[in-house]
């Protein structure tokens, strides 16, 4: 069972920081979205979230053409875990080779529709959301300290949203030798609006306001991911920030992609049609 999907990716500097961190990437082919927030300062943080995203998007893409079918029906799960922490160990390594390199990390969100599903994975605070009948809803869970205390009933949510170390990421890849990423898959309708988006979106924008934003122009994705990022910028743009929306036009056997947009750091915008595979 495949996908015909609309979708959208964006990602800004914001107005503070100097370089952008955040990358995404997409392969609209196998139905797979990624995004991932770079951690450690100048330089490092960039490196560690391209080396993510570029990683993914090989590996996952071609584990369906090396699948042996004699082995039954593909599931994502172990391709999915095994890519993650080879890059994990990867940026670990990375950064113990090279003082240029030191410390750096980066948080990944992983949407990969798939097989009539939708299967995510994650290891940070990068978040995934599913808008359907007019409500947004979290479906991931972040690694954060302020989650941790969150969790722990020790702060109220609108504390956590003010606490000194809120930022402060318990969970990224490179930053620990080892990595347990978490590993999901949920059942996805026609009509259905996934957004992946990074913290500068989400410190910026409430849930609410993002969730009244979908309910306006819930079927087009490029505007939409347009006015996030201007809402997040107009709110102090105090942090990179990244979106990708993936509306869900219908689900079958045809495989198909409607029209794409893409938006880069420079803000040279592509528009394209993608043929059906």
């Amino acid at each position: 069972m495949s996908f015909t999907l609309d979708f959208a990716l964006k990602t800004h500097p914001g107005l503070v920081r100097p370089l952008n961190e955040d990358a995404i990437g997409a392969d609209p082919g196998c139905g797979l979205f990624v995004l991932a927030d770079g951690l450690g300062g100048y330089n490092a943080g960039e490196v560690a979230s391209v080396m993510a995203i570029s990683s993914v998007l090989e590996r996952l893409a071609s584990s369906i053409d090396t699948f042996d079918k004699d082995e039954g029906a593909f599931t994502p799960d172990e391709p999915i875990y095994d890519t993650v922490t080879d890059i994990n160990a990867g940026i670990y390594n990375a950064a113990l080779n090279s003082t240029a390199f030191e410390g750096m990390a980066t948080t990944l969100v992983i949407g990969w529709f798939l097989g009539g599903r939708l299967w995510i994975a994650h290891t940070g605070d990068s978040r995934l959301y599913r808008y359907r009948d007019s409500m947004l809803e979290q479906l991931t869970r972040d690694h954060s300290f302020s989650q941790e205390l969150l969790d722990a009933g020790m702060v109220t949510e609108e504390e956590a949203r003010s606490l000194p170390a809120k930022n402060l990421v318990t969970r990224a890849l490179g930053a620990s030798a080892d990595i347990e990423p978490e590993i999901q898959n949920v059942e996805v309708f026609a009509g259905d609006v996934i957004l992946l988006c990074s913290d500068g979106l989400t410190e910026m924008v409430g849930s609410y306001e993002i969730e009244g934003l979908l309910s306006i122009n819930e079927e087009d994705m490029h505007e939409t991911a347009r006015r996030l990022v201007d809402l997040a910028n107009e709110s102090g743009g105090r942090d990179n920030i990244s979106v990708i929306l993936v509306r869900v036009l219908s689900v079958g056997e045809i495989k198909a992609y409607a029209a794409a947009a893409i938006e880069v750091t420079e803000g040279d915008l592509v528009d394209g049609e993608l043929a059906p595979a």
